[in-house]
């Protein structure tokens, strides 16, 4: 079953595929292109349409894909699969081939399989023929000639060439140049005639000089003569030359076998990269059209989102129209009604509609994506027809009436057959609940001949297209019909639009209402008296008149509401921007306030750094000299005052941070924090021994299991010791009160992050990572605008436990780093 060649003829279909033939890269993949036609198999049609949206993925993806250098060599494999000897320059074309093959395959299967099924489903019938490609590039140069090195016979017969021809060469200019032929030459030169080196000599000395002439000028006054010093020198050359042939031919026949025994493969290889470039010229004309790929609907079923209808085809664009200044159109079919009649004037758009239907159901069943916008989708249809002639280039008369009318019953005798048919295979098997759907187009239904009668006979044709259960499409000028589609069931009315003030048409369609007669509005507005006007609008029937009221009352408030809408729409998108606005201003609030809450707390730790810098020198001071208890005192007040302010800055970010731990020393405090001494790390809750103390950055490291902390004094609190002889014991049961690993995974993701919160919660994540063991981790980041990729990196650059880190590679690229950790 197939779309009808009248149809695709009608419809145009071959200059989409001459378009699309534009878009191919080499001859097998154009004759591909002129060769497709509509499937009417529902599988089919949607492995079309999603091998060409895999295609425009690729593209997309990766836009210097293409089939390179590839050419069309299956003539010249079935030369070679009957013992011809191919040339030299073939065999380059035949190497450029293979060499496109295997890269293709190469590139096809490194994709994601979930992405790309079916391109790399073709991609295993590309040919890998590597000891052929040597095998050519050994014996054939980039210029299309043999190489010397093709055999060790050629090697030496030109080597001996060379030879004999340097020694013809120096005879013969040891004559030109000698006395004894001065007089005898015409000019002192050496020329070619017949394939032999020969000297012009003087007509008027040819007794002069022994040779056998081979040519004489058009005036006779030079002969061309071969001296009879060099005719054996000549002969030789010429003998090694027959010999160089011979083996050049020897060697590409046994080439041409070589070529011929692997002919299917390479054949098959060309099939298979004219389909693959065929895929691509698809991918590239939906591109260059600003195309969807359509959703295929299942006809007599319920209609899936986001479709309303079978047939939905939404701002539709004509292909062959110029694509920026088209009016897009909006036609829909097959749920509340199966007929669209539409009216108007002409010129209008009409036929431009009931073709672009036509036309975009034609490209979704050959595979191409349509000029629309989603959501956009069609049934598959068994049988598209399609009556249409352009009535204003051919006179009213019988004879178009009855052009039309042997169309239209071509088209009822053929859906008659066909429901036959369809009834049969329900017999014998049914495959599905309805019968396969049809498209019909019609347009200027029932004109040619009297409207009464060709507005009775639309009637009666619309009504048995709806007992066929097709889907269908109808332009007319009769107003008639307008009240038909009204009251009959499964039809609906549409109009084309037209500007009475410009006098010219709009181009777009409307769905619901019935086209309006303007004829007396734009003799009005041509300037037709108004008298007169009036006494043609006195002469219609009433009914018309108010049904040409009716209609103009509806337009306007029609117009009225569209217009009521586009304010609505125009505010919406202010609101939109406002709220784009509010939300970009709140961000950078948010963002000023975290900076701000940084600079308080950076601030606010210095000042109390320096508060303790400050009580260790009086510390020393008090150690050195004699100081009153007063003045220490008040040294204690003014840090504790440093330490209260800590918490008050917490508002600052709107959450509360927990104020450091106090370090006022009591009047009779504990000996200082020695190294052996055993404490505990109450940041990390783990037990350890101090090995060194930095007096100047109050911190001290403390070996805590295998490993080291770094760890400032006020984290630090000693473990009593119950005894010396239980001090070593204590030591080693402090390693080994290290807790179990934890169980950290190898992936931390922070997509989405704020970048103030990645170095703190990052940084943990290390630390647990190294006590884990981890040996490397995966910091998913993602790519975005590489604000994330740039914080982690720094953060890796100067991190102890990272020993060096790099990008994902192919499980991520750069929106993933991977991180080495040190060893323990």
């Amino acid at each position: 079953m197939s779309i009808s060649q009248q149809t695709l003829i009608t419809l145009e279909f071959p200059k989409i595929l001459a378009r699309l033939a534009q878009y191919t890269a080499f001859s097998a993949s154009r004759e591909l292109a002129l060769a497709l036609s509509p499937s009417t198999d529902v599988a089919e049609v949607r492995h079309r349409l999603r091998r060409t949206g895999e295609a425009r993925l690729l593209l997309d993806e990766y836009p210097e894909t293409s089939i390179g250098g590839t050419r069309d060599v299956r003539d010249a494999m079935q030369r070679a699969q009957r013992g011809g000897v191919l040339d030299a320059a073939v065999f380059l074309e035949i190497e450029s081939t293979l060499a496109n093959c295997r890269r293709m395959a190469t590139f096809l299967r490194k994709l994601d399989p979930t992405q790309f099924a079916l391109l790399q489903e073709e991609s295993y019938m590309l040919p890998s023929l590597p000891a052929l490609e040597q095998a050519i590039t050994s014996t054939i140069g980039d210029d299309g000639t043999v190489l010397d090195s093709a055999s060790s016979q050629l090697a030496r017969l030109r080597s001996e060439i060379r030879t004999a021809f340097n020694r013809l060469q120096d005879r013969l200019q040891n004559l030109i140049t000698s006395s004894q032929y001065s007089d005898a030459l015409q000019e002192s030169i050496i020329t070619v005639r017949q394939g032999r080196y020969v000297v012009p000599i003087k007509a008027s000395h040819r007794r002069n000089v022994r040779g056998l002439v081979h040519d004489q000028s058009s005036s006779g006054a030079t002969l061309y003569v071969e001296p009879m010093a060099v005719v054996e020198l000549n002969n030789r050359w010429r003998e090694l030359q027959s010999a160089e042939e011979e083996e050049v031919a020897r060697i590409l026949g046994a080439l041409s076998v070589q070529v011929g025994d692997e002919a299917p493969q390479i054949m098959a290889g060309v099939d298979t990269m004219a389909s693959l470039d065929l895929a691509f010229a698809m991918a590239k004309y939906a591109i260059a059209l600003r195309c969807v790929e359509p959703i295929i609907s299942e006809e007599g079923v319920d209609v899936k989102p986001p479709l309303q209808a079978p047939l939905q085809l939404t701002q539709a664009r004509h292909p062959l129209l110029e694509q920026e200044t088209v009016v897009p159109t909006d036609i829909w079919l097959g749920t509340e009604f199966r007929w669209l009649l539409i009216t108007g004037p002409n010129t209008g758009g009409k036929t431009v509609a009931l073709k672009t239907a036509g036309l975009l159901a034609l490209m979704a069943q050959t595979g191409l994506h349509i000029p629309a916008r989603a959501p956009s989708g069609l049934p598959v249809f068994a049988h598209i027809f399609a009556d249409i002639g352009d009535e204003q280039s051919i006179e009213q008369s019988l004879s178009t009436f009855s052009s039309h009318m042997s169309n239209i019953i071509r088209i009822l005798g053929a859906l008659d057959e066909a429901q036959v048919q369809w009834q049969t295979d329900w017999e014998i098997g049914p495959q599905s609940t309805v019968p396969p759907p049809a498209l019909v187009l019609l347009d200027e239904l029932g004109a040619g001949t009297d409207p009464v009668e060709g507005a009775a006979l639309a009637r009666v044709i619309v009504h048995k297209m709806l007992e066929l259960n097709v889907l269908g499409i109808a332009t007319s000028h009769y107003a008639e019909l307008k009240a038909f589609a009204y009251n009959t069931e499964g039809v609906e009315n549409g109009s084309v639009e037209f500007d009475v003030e410009t006098l010219a048409p709009t181009y777009r369609l409307t769905i619901g209402l019935p086209g309006r007669s303007n004829a007396l509005a734009i003799a009005s507005r041509l300037g037709l008296d108004a008298e007169l006007v009036e006494r043609a609008r006195s002469t219609m029937a009433r009914e018309d008149a108010q049904v040409e009221d009716l209609l103009a009352g509806i337009h306007r408030e029609r117009e009225a509401a569209a217009a009521e809408l586009a304010r609505v729409e125009a505010l919406r998108v202010d609101a939109e921007k406002y709220r784009d606005r509010l939300s970009s201003e709140w961000q950078e609030f948010e963002q000023q306030r975290e900076q701000e809450w940084q600079a308080a707390r950076q601030q606010i730790d210095d000042d109390f750094r320096e508060a303790r810098h400050q009580l260790r020198r009086l510390r020393d001071d008090f150690r050195s000299v004699s100081l009153t208890r007063q003045w220490l005192e008040e040294a204690e007040q003014r840090a504790q005052h440093i330490r209260t302010s800590v918490p008050e800055a917490a508002p600052v970010a709107s959450r509360q941070i927990a104020p450091p731990p106090s370090t006022t020393p009591e009047v009779e405090q504990p000996r200082p924090l020695r190294v052996g001494d055993t404490v505990r790390v109450r940041s990390v809750g783990l037990s350890g021994e101090i090995i060194a103390i930095d007096e100047e950055e109050q911190s001290a490291e403390v070996q805590v299991g295998g490993f080291r902390v770094t760890a400032e004094l006020r984290e630090l609190r000693r473990e009593k010791r119950e005894n010396t002889k239980s001090e070593a014991h204590r030591s080693v049961s402090s390693r080994a009160a290290i807790p179990p690993p934890p169980d950290v995974s190898m992936s931390f993701d922070i997509r989405g992050w704020r970048a103030s919160e990645v170095p703190n919660r990052l940084d943990r994540y290390l630390n647990d990572a190294y006590l884990a063991g981890l040996p490397l981790i995966r910091v998913i980041h993602g790519k975005g605008t590489g604000a994330l990729r740039q914080i982690v990196r720094d953060m890796f650059t100067r991190h102890p436990l990272i020993r060096s880190f790099e990008g994902g590679g192919p499980d991520g690229g750069e929106g993933v780093t991977v991180a080495y950790l040190n060893e323990q």
